[in-house]
């Protein structure tokens, strides 16, 4: 079965058009019988994984499909980009060029000759020498050239695994060099890589790091949690038996495998981008937020690829999961990222919401539940990596009646829970009960995600705002 191919969805849907019932399921079903919005998503779901660690799959991360963000946009965290008139995933598509030829040195002023650039310097060294009046030459400095990373054209910081590279790039190159994570491009792996692109397609970025010459033998595998320092923890405890000083507390455990894999796992920020043009209305906000939560829908199919032991349960078991508990894992992300506000809702990087704006958008009841649980959080002073794992234990938990092989999913759940209370037991010995009171959260979760997806059908009957295909079927899998 050949699923190489990246077909372009529909973008969106009214509730009044003809009705659109398919649901997961049916990506189980042959490729010829598959609606051309679903084509891409069994390529996510059913990718074959012989590329990919068994714990690592590929993911997107912020890819949109609403008509009114396009992929740039929706890959660069910057709020105030424009969008493209074609929108979604064809531009996904149509604008894949090779993308890897090391981009030009500018100046502040455009592109300049080498020979002005040269004279630059010159005329800098000249004024120093003579003159000791570095404040002179401060205005020819910051005229001169600034160097470009060779990966996406961005600002370079410095020379990185032996390139010329921005801070972004490196961490990307890094990043996934310590967690060994391989990619696969969901087009023809000729993305073109910019500094407002280089978020959309992770492959074709790690093939261009790659291509202008970063190493991976420059990647210290031990810069990680526990790495470099436990060999000097042991020194110091070796010394200090001659030297008669008081040995330190012991140190803390590191960190599970899975957990480990699901902090490297986890997604990068998302933008709401709400449209400038619309006036601030309640219809403004629930599009914001429809068009938002079909995008995160996306990652959330990726990311639940880069849980260990997800990809080896059946299709049809990983669907029934994601349609069981998607909105559990949405209000999960919010709630952690409102954790440093105080009496806000953060939606996105973008979207913040307090009570008043909640009122008036009609939001006010979720706002509420919402709120209840960022404050049982904040309580617990709950820690990223207990974070990912929770998302990861209310993606297991599912209450779904159509699992077909219950003893996986049983062992998913039993290794998720066992690396929770590993962290805890590790991480927090002065808590031995912190575990359990880390899954109590979890029955409030659920309610709250059920209050929040009979909202958004309520609105979806009353047509209020238009939803996307995918966005409408996981709806409609929970009601």
């Amino acid at each position: 079965m050949d699923i190489s191919e990246l077909c372009i969805p529909d973008p969106l849907s009214y509730h009044n058009q003809a009705s659109w019932s398919h649901s997961l399921g049916r990506l189980l079903s042959p490729l010829a019988s598959l609606e051309p919005s679903h084509y891409w998503l069994l390529n996510r779901m059913a990718a074959d994984d012989r590329h990919l660690p068994s714990s690592c799959g590929s993911y997107i991360k912020t890819e949109p499909s609403s008509p009114s963000s396009l992929v740039d946009t929706a890959s660069h965290p910057s709020p105030s980009a424009h969008s493209d008139a074609s929108g979604g995933y064809g531009s996904a598509i149509n604008s894949h060029s090779n993308g890897l030829d090391s981009p030009p040195m500018f100046t502040p002023g455009g592109l300049g000759a080498p020979g002005a650039c040269r004279k630059r310097y010159e005329d800098c060294s000249s004024t120093l020498l003579e003159d000791a009046g570095p404040i002179k030459c401060e205005y020819m400095l910051n005229s001169i050239p600034k160097r470009l990373c060779l990966v996406c054209g961005d600002i370079a910081s410095g020379y990185h695994y032996g390139v010329a590279s921005c801070e972004a790039c490196k961490a990307f190159f890094k990043r996934t060099i310590q967690g060994n994570i391989e990619y696969s491009c969901p087009a023809t792996n000729e993305c073109e890589i910019t500094k407002r692109r280089r978020k959309s397609c992770q492959a074709c970025r790690f093939m261009k790091c790659l291509k202008v010459g970063m190493l991976k033998e420059g990647v210290r595998l031990d810069r990680v949690r526990g790495g470099r320092q436990k060999y000097k923890r042991r020194m110091d405890a070796e010394n200090s038996a001659y030297l008669g000083l008081t040995l330190p507390p012991p140190a803390k455990k590191p960190l599970t495998k899975i957990v480990s894999h699901l902090l490297v796992a986890e997604p990068e920020k998302i933008y709401a981008m709400p449209d400038p043009t619309m006036p601030e209305s309640d219809i403004k906000a629930l599009t914001t937020l429809c068009d938002l939560a079909d995008r995160e829908l996306v990652v959330i199919i990726g990311w639940a690829k880069h849980i260990p032991g997800f990809s080896s349960l059946s299709l049809g078991d990983q669907m029934s999961l994601l349609q069981s508990a998607w909105m559990e894992i949405l209000i999960l992300s919010i709630v952690f990222r409102s954790l440093p506000y105080e009496d806000e809702l953060v939606y996105a990087e973008d979207y913040v919401m307090d009570e008043e704006h909640s009122r008036l958008t009609g939001l006010l009841d979720l706002y509420v539940s919402i709120l209840q649980l960022v404050r049982k959080y904040k309580k617990l002073k709950v820690e990223k990596e207990e974070f990912v794992t929770l998302k990861a234990i209310a993606l297991a938990n599912s209450d779904s009646m159509h699992i077909e092989d219950v003893e996986a999913v049983q062992k998913l759940q039993d290794a998720l829970h066992e690396a929770l209370q590993d962290y805890e037991s590790g991480q927090h010995t002065e808590d031995p009960r912190r575990a359990g009171k880390l899954l109590m959260t979890l029955p409030l979760l659920r309610q709250t995600a059920t209050k929040a997806v009979q909202h958004f059908y309520s609105i979806k009957v009353q047509g209020k705002v238009p939803m996307h295909k995918l966005f409408l079927e996981m709806l409609e899998a929970k009601v």
